[in-house]
C-alpha cells in the first residue's frame, strides 16, 4: 500500500519540542500544555487554548505546527501507524512562520490565525499537495488551479493547512464490500482507541487525526454518514451542516443533492469555531445563496451550558439496532438530558426504508454527472468516469486488491439528469425525508431537535469481507440536506459511541447549543490510549 508523505521537519525541531515517541502521555490538557522545561504538549489542546497560548506568546504558530508534525511522525508513520494523514504540506512551517510575523506586525487575520488544520484529501488545494480522493488515478493529475472555496475561507481565517487526511477511497463510493478507511494511495487508517478496529468512513483520516491530536481540528465531507459515522467511531464531535451552508466548489463530488463539507473537532466549541470560518456564499456554488442571513461568523456565542433546559427533543429509537452496550449508553444519556431540564417525546417514528433505493439511484445518477464535470475541468489522463474505471482495471493489483468498483460501473451506465428515473427518485427522497420525514415529526410534536444514537461501537477491520459501516441514523438528515451533530456519549469496552442531534434546515445554532450542553453535563469523551485491541 502506498503511503505518500512529505515531511518538512528537522531533527532539532523534533528534539527541542520534547516530542519523542515516548513522550505521548495523554494527561489533562490544562495541566500539561507545557512541561517544566517549557516544551509544548499538544494532547487534547482546544482551539481556544491554542489561541490563548499564541496570543500570550507562550508559543508560536511555527512551534505548534512543528509539534503536530512531530506527533504525526511518532503516531501516524511510526508507533501505532495510524495512517490518518495521506500527505503533509511541505510549506506548513513556512506558512506558520509568516503568520507569526503577520500577528506581530498587523494583528489577527481571523479566528484561526496560526492554527493547524487537516483537510480531507478530496478538497482542492492550489499548492504543492495532491488532491486525489485517495486514488492512484489522480496522483499524477495537474494540481488544482484554485483552492476549494472552503480551503480559501480557512486560509482567510488564518488557518495553516497542515496536510491532507486519508479517507475511504472515492469517499466510499466505489465498490461493494469496501473497507472503510482504506484507499489505494493512503493505505488503511486505524482506529486509535483499538488498532484492530475500523475508524469508519469516509472521513476516516480526519476523525482519527482529531482523536489522536495530530491536528487542532479537521475538515471532512459527507454524502451520507461520512462525517458523523467516523466521528462516532473515533470519539469526537462532528457536524454535517445544512446543504448550502458550506460551499461544495472545489470538492471532488459524489452527489450535489447531498454533498457537504463539515467541521470535526474534539469539543463542540472547536467545531463551532471551525464552522464559522467555513461558511459563506460562494459565487461558484449557487446553493450557498440560501445561506445569506442564516450563516453566522461566530457560532460559539450560541453555546450555553444550560442549553438543554426547556428543550423539546424527540427520541428516535428506530435506528437503535440490537447492541445492548449502545442501548445502555443511550438510556444513560437520556436520563442525563431529562435531569438537565429537557422534555423528551419518546418514541418518534422515523424510517428511511421507503427511500433507501431512491437515494442510491440519485447518488448513481449525480455521481456520473458531477464527477465527469470535475475530472474534465481538472485535466490529466483520467478525464471521466470511463477512464477511471479503465485505470483501476489496469492497476488492479493496487486498486482492486480488496474490493471492486461496481458502484463506478453502475454510475457509468446512468444517463443525464433529465431522465424520468432520476427525477422521480429525487422527488421521492426530498418528499419522504423532508416533508413527510423530519419536518412532519418536528411539526407534529413541536420539537427543537431529534435524538438518536449515532451508531454502534467500531467494528473489527476486515479486509476480506469489508465493512466498517456508516452511522446508523445518518440517512434522514443526509438525504434531506439537513444538519446533523454527533457528540461523544460513552464507551463500550473502550470503544466510543456518539449521540446525534439533528433537525430542520439551518438549525445549526440549536444543535450546537444542545450538543454543547450535553457535552458539558456528561464530559463523556476521553482521549485514545492506542490499545492493540478493544478491552473485552
Amino acid at each position: 500500500m502506498a503511503h505518500s508523505m512529505h515531511l518538512d521537519l528537522n531533527r532539532r525541531d523534533f528534539l527541542n519540542l520534547g516530542l519523542a515517541a515516548g513522550a505521548f502521555t495523554l494527561a489533562s490538557p490544562l495541566q500539561s500544555a507545557t512541561t517544566a522545561k517549557g516544551a509544548l504538549k499538544l494532547e487534547e489542546l482546544s482551539l481556544t487554548e491554542l489561541q490563548a497560548g499564541l496570543a500570550s506568546g507562550r508559543w508560536t504558530s511555527r512551534q505548534v505546527v512543528a509539534g503536530y508534525l512531530a506527533r504525526i511522525r511518532a503516531l501516524d508513520q511510526a508507533g501505532p501507524k495510524l495512517h490518518a494523514v495521506i500527505e503533509l504540506n511541505p510549506d506548513a512551517l513556512a506558512i506558520a512562520a509568516a503568520l507569526d510575523k503577520e500577528r506581530k506586525e498587523k494583528g489577527l487575520r481571523g479566528p484561526l490565525h496560526g492554527i493547524p488544520v487537516l483537510i480531507k484529501d478530496n478538497l482542492d488545494t492550489a499548492d504543492k499537495m495532491h488532491t486525489t480522493a485517495g486514488s492512484l488515478a489522480l496522483q499524477d493529475a495537474p494540481a488544482p488551479k484554485v483552492d476549494a472555496f472552503v480551503v480559501q475561507r480557512l486560509r482567510d481565517a488564518g488557518a495553516v493547512i497542515l496536510g491532507k487526511a486519508n479517507l475511504s477511497e472515492w469517499a466510499n463510493f466505489r465498490g461493494k464490500g469496501s473497507t472503510s478507511g482504506w484507499s489505494g494511495r493512503g493505505g488503511l487508517t486505524r482506529n486509535p482507541y483499538a488498532l484492530d478496529r475500523n475508524p469508519s468512513g469516509s472521513s476516516s483520516g480526519s476523525a482519527v487525526a482529531v482523536a489522536a491530536s495530530l491536528c487542532a481540528a479537521a475538515v471532512g465531507t459527507e454524502t451520507d454518514g461520512s462525517i458523523v459515522s467516523p466521528s462516532n467511531a473515533c470519539g469526537i464531535v462532528g457536524l454535517k451542516p445544512t446543504l448550502g451552508l458550506v460551499s461544495r466548489s472545489g470538492i471532488i463530488p459524489i452527489a450535489h443533492s447531498q454533498d457537504t463539507a463539515g467541521p470535526m473537532g474534539r469539543t463542540v466549541r472547536d467545531v463551532a469555531m471551525l464552522l464559522g470560518a467555513m461558511t459563506g456564499p460562494d459565487p461558484k456554488d449557487s446553493v450557498t445563496e440560501a445561506s445569506r442571513g442564516k450563516a453566522v461568523e461566530d457560532y460559539t456565542r450560541f453555546l450555553d451550558p444550560a442549553g438543554l433546559k426547556g428543550a423539546r427533543l424527540g427520541v428516535v429509537r428506530s435506528f437503535m439496532g440490537s447492541n445492548p452496550h449502545l442501548a445502555k449508553a443511550f438510556a444513560s444519556a437520556l436520563d442525563a438530558i431529562k435531569t438537565a431540564g429537557a422534555e423528551l417525546i419518546d418514541p418518534i417514528e422515523l424510517s428511511t426504508s421507503a427511500y433507501d433505493d431512491a437515494e442510491l439511484e440519485v447518488l448513481l445518477f449525480e455521481f456520473k454527472t458531477d464527477l465527469n464535470a470535475y475530472l474534465a475541468a481538472r485535466g490529466g489522463a483520467v478525464k471521466d468516469l470511463k477512464a477511471l474505471i479503465a485505470f483501476n482495471d489496469a492497476h488492479g493489483d493496487q486498486e482492486l486488491r480488496y474490493f471492486g468498483q461496481q458502484l463506478l460501473q453502475q454510475a457509468d451506465g446512468k444517463g443525464p439528469l433529465t431522465e424520468p428515473a432520476y427525477l422521480k427518485a429525487l422527488e421521492t427522497c426530498r418528499r419522504l425525508s423532508r416533508i413527510e420525514g423530519i419536518d412532519a415529526a418536528m411539526d407534529k410534536h413541536k420539537l427543537d431537535a431529534l435524538l438518536a444514537p449515532t451508531g454502534n461501537p467500531a467494528d473489527v477491520t476486515d479486509l476480506v469481507n469489508g465493512g466498517g459501516g456508516g452511522g446508523s441514523c445518518s440517512s434522514p438528515a443526509a438525504v434531506a440536506g439537513y444538519p446533523h451533530l454527533t457528540v461523544p456519549m460513552g464507551f463500550a469496552f473502550g470503544l466510543p459511541m456518539g449521540l446525534s442531534f439533528f433537525g430542520r434546515a439551518w438549525s445549526e445554532r440549536m444543535l450546537l447549543n444542545l450538543g454543547f450542553a450535553f457535552e458539558q453535563l456528561t464530559q463523556a469523551r476521553h482521549p485514545p490510549r492506542f490499545a492493540p485491541t478493544a478491552k473485552l
